[in-house]
């Protein structure tokens, strides 16, 4: 007796059925990845924010101390050109690290390998900087220290190429929010700084989380982050727009003339001075010379007092361009720090000076 056959592909609907399970079989796939994913990218932007952010912390603290310690014993600012030896010594014996945040960048990029030994180097160097009265900001620092720490964890993760690229982020957005209690811009400034004008979106959520909790880390250990006090605001108008346009366009002449200065310093001295021990010594001297030669050491240093200064009082026109002298001086001969809050300090008071002019 023959059996009747039954073949479920011969149902009415069926193949169309076929195809909609199977699609679902794939989206529930996909969302079981997705999850997984960003499980994963949440317990590292955890992991990276309370260890960066902790190394932050306690790297703000360093600096608020040596930057009072110089400004009760103005005398340190003589032995800048030792602590400029001090430096190019240990990035000497460092090799690679002596790149700085540009290995930082390439190693996004291209997968180079950071040392772990940047990280160290980078604080101290830069705690020297400040302590004798360099002109720099922290930024640098916190890019690099970020980035070797990152890179770390990803080792230590065994994550590939394009993991590793979005945990070094991960590992800057913390550093940079501990040290300025801005994280957001944090987060953003980490995607950014890799190449002008394009953004890392696939590292948005962990850059954020770790930059937050960063700098939350930082307030609990007492940090408070960067703000300064602002008035009354204008109200916007036809005319407020206009002196906005064109007050924009001075600022972004003068940033013009900042990024300027620092190259062309970089490499003038890089090309006259070719021994590094040298070109430090002499570039802390200038320092040195020039503070005198101006009598004031608001241009020492980060500057961040003059910035908050610059909210209530008008500054001179000269104010901006001696700070940029400073910090072209500073960088440009191989002292460590960062030109944010130097770019701030520049900015601020320009737009301090410009106030009154434009009512």
């Amino acid at each position: 007796m023959i059996k009747p056959t039954f073949d479920r592909k011969r149902i009415p609907g069926y193949a169309r059925y076929s195809h909609i399970q199977e699609n679902l079989k794939i989206l529930f796939h996909r969302m079981q990845r997705a999850v997984l994913v960003l499980l994963k990218w949440l317990a590292c932007a955890c992991i990276s924010g309370v260890a960066i952010g902790l190394v932050g912390a306690a790297f703000h603290h360093a600096l608020s101390e040596v930057s009072s310690f110089r400004a009760h014993f103005p005398d340190m600012l003589f032995l800048l050109p030792v602590a400029g030896l001090f430096i190019v010594a240990m990035y000497r014996v460092a090799g690679d690290a002596a790149r700085g945040t540009n290995l930082v960048i390439t190693a996004i990029h291209s997968n180079v390998e950071i040392p772990a030994r940047m990280a160290p180097l980078i604080i101290l160097s830069t705690l020297l900087t400040h302590l004798c009265g360099g002109s720099a900001g922290r930024e640098g620092a916190a890019l690099q220290v970020g980035g070797s720490l990152g890179n770390c964890f990803a080792k230590l993760l065994h994550f590939d190429e394009k993991d590793t690229r979005i945990m070094l982020m991960c590992g800057m957005s913390a550093c940079f929010a501990a040290l300025f209690g801005t994280p957001v811009a944090a987060a953003v400034f980490s995607m950014e700084v890799i190449s002008v004008g394009i953004m890392y979106y696939a590292a948005l959520v962990p850059c954020v989380i770790s930059a937050l909790i960063a700098d939350g880390i930082s307030t609990l250990c007492g940090i408070d982050g960067t703000s300064f006090t602002v008035g009354e605001f204008p109200a916007m108008s036809l005319l407020t727009g206009s002196k906005m346009i064109a007050v924009s366009i001075v600022f972004a002449l003068a940033s013009i003339l900042l990024c300027i200065a620092l190259h062309r310093t970089s490499e003038w001295l890089a090309e006259k001075l070719e021994n590094p021990y040298l070109r430090i010594t002499v570039a802390g001297l200038a320092v040195i010379i020039l503070r005198f030669i101006v009598g004031s050491p608001d241009y020492l240093g980060a500057g961040t007092d003059i910035i908050a200064k610059s909210f209530t009082a008008s500054c001179a026109w000269y104010v901006c361009v001696l700070k940029i002298i400073f910090t072209a001086v500073t960088l440009g001969g191989g002292f460590k720090g960062g030109e944010i809050v130097p770019t701030l300090f520049v900015g601020a008071t320009l737009g301090s000076f410009l106030a009154p002019l434009f009512g």
